[in-house]
């Protein structure tokens, strides 16, 4: 099955743009647009994401999306899981904190979670993202992981959402500390990436220029 290189992907986050638009750089013939140069009104995507697990909120935006370009669309939902909590933030990690004037919501964020694990010894924890493809009335989903610690306080200025206070297992660095292609070597999101194009091509499905 050949089809138009072009996908789109049904989240507001630019970071998370430019992450995949990196990620799928290794995938030649796809070119990745941005949600809000086809859709008139994407801020439904934050009224659909009310599921409890990964999976189902990054079908239902990539289900919105596809049904309002009839684009091939990529959804994507992630999350950081900390043991000793329980796994909290879990699905709720981008809202985990009560917004707060004068503070960005990761700082928020970060700044709520390290409260919380004020005092405990375990401080591992889990970066999860589920990717969900919508394709010619076709679902392909995938999932990675990332293991890691949460730090003492956060370091670095690369990255976004919880990067700072992350170090992935083996490494003495948060992910903020690391180049971009040096996250992209190790993160959840290229695991899930790589696992969900090992699926399309098993599908048969080719990405190329009109």
């Amino acid at each position: 099955m050949r089809l138009s290189n072009q996908l789109v992907l049904a989240s507001l986050n630019r970071h998370k743009f430019e992450e995949f638009q990196a990620l799928l750089g290794a995938y030649p013939g796809i070119s990745l647009i941005p949600v809000e140069t086809l859709i008139r009104n994407p801020e439904g995507l934050r009224r659909v994401e009310t599921h409890e697990n990964y999976l189902e909120n990054a079908i239902a935006k990539a289900r919105l999306i596809n049904q309002g370009c009839h684009y091939p669309t990529l959804g994507d939902d992630s999350g950081l899981e900390v043991r000793a909590l329980q796994g909290r933030p879990g699905v709720k990690s981008h809202r985990y904190a009560p917004p707060q004037p004068k503070k960005s919501q990761d700082q928020a964020n970060i700044e709520l979670l390290l409260k919380e694990l004020q005092g405990q010894e375990n401080r591992s924890a889990l970066f999860t993202c589920t990717l969900a493809l919508i394709i010619e009335g076709i679902l392909i989903h995938a999932t990675g992981t990332m293991e890691g610690t949460i730090a003492e306080a956060p370091s670095g200025t690369h990255g976004f959402g919880y990067d700072p206070i992350f170090i992935p297992a083996g490494k003495n660095q948060t992910l903020a500390e690391m180049t971009d292609a040096e996250k992209n070597q190790i993160s959840h999101r290229s695991k899930a990436v790589h696992a969900l194009m090992a699926q399309v091509k098993s599908h048969g499905i080719v990405f190329a220029k009109p």
